[in-house]
């Protein structure tokens, strides 16, 4: 068993290997491939078989300047979704505020709930416009 991991340990040196990118594209693969089974459709194995694929290529491949920038753009995307949500659940949950966007430059404003209507500044562009809270 020794011999065989040291013969893997070495093809792999040069090689990008496993990061995030690659395991989502793993894991939805996966999953798309029990649901293949279940549903029987035929399209849904094609896609898992092409995201493996992508999968395999990506781990094996020796460009790791290209995979790496692949990744850290997954990663930016992912980020910026996970914050929007993040933030979004977070203003929901917020029963003492409002928050509007100013119609000239989309800065969100928070401001305080039971005021009636109020007059708003924006603080970057000094825009005002009135609002009933």
């Amino acid at each position: 068993m020794e011999k065989m991991r040291e013969k893997l340990r070495r093809f792999m040196i040069g090689r990008y290997g496993v990061d995030e990118l690659g395991r989502v594209c793993l894991y939805a693969s996966m999953i798309l491939l029990i649901l293949s089974i279940f549903i029987g459709k035929k399209v849904i194995y094609t896609v898992a078989l092409f995201l493996l694929l992508i999968c395999y290529f990506r781990m094996f491949s020796r460009n790791t300047a290209k995979r790496y920038e692949e990744n850290q753009k997954f990663l930016s995307w992912k980020n910026r979704t996970f914050m929007r949500a993040e933030t979004a659940r977070k203003q929901r949950a917020d029963k003492d505020h409002c928050y509007y966007k100013c119609p000239s430059c989309h800065q969100k404003i928070r401001v305080p709930k039971g005021k009636g209507k109020i007059s708003i500044r924006c603080p970057k562009c000094s825009t005002e416009f009135i609002k009933r809270t």
